[in-house]
């Protein structure tokens, strides 16, 4: 596959949906991905990507911002606590707010900046336990937490369990959303992004379809 396949799905799949194409963000995640790979991606047009480490992204976006102008580099991988000003000075997004500690830390960055990256909520629809996010059961709350905090709440965020059919979790996220008042659903991967479509996520994460293999040192 390709980034071109990759938007010409995105888009057939809006079409046949009867969603409109730029309701779909397409998240290009360059993570631990090689800097040709992703020179070529930006050089093709795209300027949304996704990391999933601070110390990765500081080192390879300051250089590609400063070739190719405002690209929006988005943090969809588990942020410490520690890293958090790092972060909010480095993405325009964060998809894993997924503990209080994270979320108030994130606030009090917020109130000192004067501005915050918009924040997704992860949820952990499949209750994992080696899997990080807010449960069900608790998302409610933890929305209305963190609305108190006047953090710029945009959307939830999940990952279904591996090996699991994924429509389940995309629908309850959604329903998540909509009875909050959130329209915002970061959902959907290489492999299932079609049917996370169809259950109107508006982020998309796709890597190595659009990469290729990642090669881990």
């Amino acid at each position: 596959m390709s980034y071109v396949e990759i938007t010409t799905r995105i888009r057939e799949t809006c079409q046949r949906l009867g969603r409109a194409t730029d309701s779909v963000h397409l998240i290009a995640v360059s993570k631990v991905q090689p800097q040709d790979r992703v020179h070529a991606v930006l050089a093709a047009g795209h300027r949304l990507f996704g990391e999933n480490y601070v110390q990765e992204a500081q080192a390879k976006w300051p250089a590609f911002r400063a070739e190719f102008g405002p690209v929006s580099v988005h943090m969809i991988g588990p942020l410490q606590t520690n890293k958090a000003k790092a972060a909010v000075e480095l993405f325009d997004a964060i998809h894993t707010v997924d503990r209080p500690s994270l979320a108030e830390k994130l606030a009090r960055l917020a109130q000192d900046r004067g501005q915050s990256p918009a924040c997704f909520i992860q949820v952990n629809t499949g209750e994992e336990p080696q899997k990080a996010g807010i449960l069900p059961v608790g998302v409610d709350d933890f929305i209305a937490a963190t609305r108190a905090l006047d953090l710029p709440l945009q959307g939830l965020m999940c990952i279904p369990p591996e090996g699991e059919d994924p429509a389940p979790h995309f629908a309850m996220l959604a329903g998540m959303a909509a009875r909050n008042g959130l329209t915002g659903l970061s959902m959907g991967m290489s492999s299932d992004f079609e049917t996370a479509i169809a259950h109107g996520a508006t982020h998309i994460r796709v890597g190595s379809a659009i990469f290729g293999a990642r090669t881990y040192g």
